[in-house]
């Protein structure tokens, strides 16, 4: 089955495969779709870390869960990019024009080199992103 969309995701969706948060369902609804061939999953090779770190401060989560959960996410085979190749330039100017961070601003210099959608379930980012990107919060994820 040919995949049908490439779309770009960031750690706040990743982490909600792992730990019952709100939306949760919708960030497993994308999985589910990526496992099944109908869209292709891009991110940075930043965000396995991000995911792991977060998680690490997750009461329940304990240090053999974090090694399950490194070893689950390289078995995805998400295509992750390196900031190479102009990529960390793009993601400096969207920081510095939006006065986000340089790490949540790699994600969308991907989606944006890639012509992808980016989903995040992060407010605060899309907040200060405003209407003038393409990222979607995973609440509207079909």
């Amino acid at each position: 089955m040919e995949r049908s969309e490439s779309i770009v995701i960031d750690a706040s969706v990743v982490i909600k495969w792992f730990v019952n948060e709100e939306y949760t369902d919708k960030s497993l609804k994308l999985l589910e779709d990526y496992l099944n061939a109908k869209i292709t999953i891009y991110s940075v090779q930043l965000m396995p870390y991000e995911v792991i770190n977060a998680l690490r401060y997750n009461p329940i989560i304990g240090r053999d869960d974090l090694v399950q959960i490194g070893y689950a996410l390289s078995k995805f085979q998400i295509a992750f990019y390196p900031l190479l190749d102009g990529l960390y330039e793009s993601a400096i100017s969207v920081a510095m024009d939006s006065g986000t961070t340089v790490y949540d601003a790699a994600y969308l210099a991907l989606a944006i080199s890639m012509k992808s959608p980016l989903y995040t379930s992060d407010q605060k980012f899309m907040n200060k992103l405003g209407d003038r990107y393409p990222v979607f919060h995973i609440s509207n994820y079909k």
